[in-house]
């Protein structure tokens, strides 16, 4: 028995010692949800999309947004040409379609996703989560990196575009 105390001991020393703060994270939280965005490579067409789409204003903002925040990677699985016309002028409106649905208002973080959970989106449409797997989707795209604290809210970055109805 004392030597199974004596683990649990050391066990909760070595856990609690491994989540020590981070001296970047009171940096991270001064920076809105753009900024972190701007800062983030793999995030630069999203970047570019925000932009010519002007909610950099938006999403800079008090908030609090919850941000489902595509990779480069997954803008370059759309059909090819569908990014470089988003971006156009004259297809603004749409473009700005596609930013809002990856936008719940509020603050929802992984610990809230529930499996068959719906959240409604800037755009106007729904979002639905499931759980598989150990994996939190968003509708048909996977998220790959969760909680992500910005001042205006929260960042989870996804591994596809996710389009809303039309």
């Amino acid at each position: 028995m004392r030597k199974l105390l004596i683990f649990a001991v050391l066990v909760a020393f070595f856990v609690t010692s491994a989540f020590q703060v981070n001296p970047k994270h009171a940096s991270i939280l001064e920076n809105d949800i753009v900024d972190l965005a701007v800062q983030t490579d793999i995030l630069s067409t999203l970047v570019a999309a925000v932009k010519a789409g002007d909610l950099v204003d938006v999403l800079k903002g008090d908030g609090p947004f919850t941000v489902f925040a595509p990779t480069n990677e997954a803008f370059a699985k759309l059909p090819a040409g569908t990014v470089e016309n988003l971006l156009k002028p004259e297809n603004k409106a749409q473009l700005v379609a596609v930013l809002t649905y990856h936008v719940v208002p509020g603050k929802v973080y992984s610990k809230d996703l529930k499996d068959g959970m719906k959240a409604k989106t800037a755009q106007g449409g729904e979002l639905t989560i499931s759980l598989k797997n150990g994996k939190a989707m968003v509708n048909n795209a996977t998220v790959a990196a969760v909680d992500i604290e910005a001042s205006n809210g929260v960042v989870h970055v996804i591994d596809t575009v996710i389009l809303p109805p039309m």
